[in-house]
């Protein structure tokens, strides 16, 4: 057996010794070869293999660099969107992550001397979202893969598929209401125009000493002694065609259900059962509202009870918060989250409910029943006053 087979403790030690990361000062990217010290860095250098590598590398320098750079930014970028796709992270983390394969491309055969520069270069293309802490260099993968676009895409589809929906639901509300218009209208031009053709009821005039008797429907009639004498007899069924004679408009409003409503509150009390159910949903983050997070996971680390200002909504239901007071930016599940209500008089979201997505002002506060009255000044429904709208359907906006 030779001195350095597989074997032999010799080439055990030295695969030992290889083993795990070495320093970068003594890796040569060009033959892909990693030296553990100077002194063999150095005659790997005088070698001819090496000498033949920095030939046709000095033939085009800048191509191979440029080709080492994309290749390290591709496997970088790609190794942060399959393990780190919607975090906030240290970027030597990262770093220290990705160099764990040994067979990586090496920063010293790229145009970047240092991970800082490395870092700022991602952040100024928009590639990732950067951040300079205290603590150091923190990063955010800035998804634009094929798949989340077309999600994205889908998504807007959607919400313009339902805004044209409601506006559809609007105009067949908008043409029930000037159709039921018409309708009251209709009785009163009639009784102006064609005074001969409306026959309008008279007074009861009743002598003294008579009898007078009335057959009011299937009710039984009423016999000759049973009915009551007397010059002066009112009925209630007179005293109410009277009235319709007066106001043939009032008439029409009145419903049978006895509760005085009209028809216009009846098609908007419609109209607001319709716009409740589609537009109630599980779930209410939208960007630019402040919330209070409620977890008490956090309250080690002061986060519990803070305010902070959604930034982005990640896949409906998480929330990218900014907090007031610190400025960190946490990502908070909208469970653990409590929506914000202001002073009277300042701007709150509908962030649920009929009105969901519009912007209004809140006028008052029932804090025996948890809800407010607002009044509602963006929108299709602009300047409608809302009187009992829950606390979780609104939240306060970021100023």
């Amino acid at each position: 057996m030779g001195k350095n087979e597989f074997l032999t403790p010799k080439a055990i030690a030295n695969r030992i010794k290889a083993k795990g990361l070495q320093k970068l000062r003594w890796y040569c990217q060009m033959c892909q070869k990693q030296c553990r010290d100077e002194n063999g860095f150095k005659c790997h250098c005088m070698s001819e293999s090496h000498q033949r590598q920095m030939q046709i590398f000095g033939q085009n320098p800048n191509r191979i660099i440029e080709g080492y750079s994309e290749e390290f930014e591709k496997s970088f970028l790609e190794h942060m969107r399959r393990s780190h796709r919607f975090s906030r992270i240290a970027a030597t983390v990262v770093y220290n992550e990705y160099i764990s394969d040994r067979h990586h491309v090496h920063m010293n055969s790229t145009k970047w001397l240092t991970l800082t520069e490395f870092v700022k270069y991602l952040g100024r293309t928009g590639k990732c979202k950067v951040e300079e802490t205290p603590k150091g260099w923190f990063i955010t993968y800035i998804d634009r893969d094929s798949e989340t676009l077309f999600k994205e895409r889908m998504k807007n589809k959607r919400l313009k598929s339902d805004m044209a929906e409601e506006e559809k639901q609007e105009k067949e509300i908008q043409r029930q209401i000037e159709k039921a218009e018409q309708l009251m209208k209709q009785p009163s031009t009639i009784g102006s125009d064609q005074p001969s053709q409306a026959e309008l009821p008279r007074e009861l005039k009743v002598e003294n000493g008579a009898k007078v008797g009335f057959s009011l429907g299937s009710s039984a009639k009423l016999s000759t002694e049973e009915k009551p004498e007397g010059p002066n007899i009112v009925f209630d069924e007179v005293e109410d065609a009277k009235k319709e004679a007066r106001n043939p408009v009032g008439s029409l409003k009145s419903k049978e259900s006895g509760g005085g409503k009209s028809t216009l509150d009846e098609l908007m009390r419609e109209e607001e059962k319709k716009k409740e159910k589609i537009n109630r949903k599980d779930y209410w983050l939208y960007q630019g509202i402040v919330v209070k997070v409620m977890s008490k996971a956090l309250a080690d680390k002061g986060y519990y009870k803070q305010k902070g200002v959604v930034l982005k909504v990640i896949d409906k239901y998480v929330g990218e918060i900014e907090m007031v007071e610190s400025k960190h930016v946490l990502r908070v599940d909208q469970a653990e989250l409590e929506t914000v209500i202001p002073q009277i008089g300042c701007l709150v979201k509908i962030v649920n409910g009929a009105y969901r997505g519009s912007i209004a002002r809140l006028l008052g506060v029932d804090t025996d029943h948890f809800c407010a009255k607002v009044q509602i000044e963006k929108g299709p429904y602009d300047g409608r006053v809302l009187k009992a709208v829950e606390y979780e359907d609104i939240c306060k906006l970021a100023q």
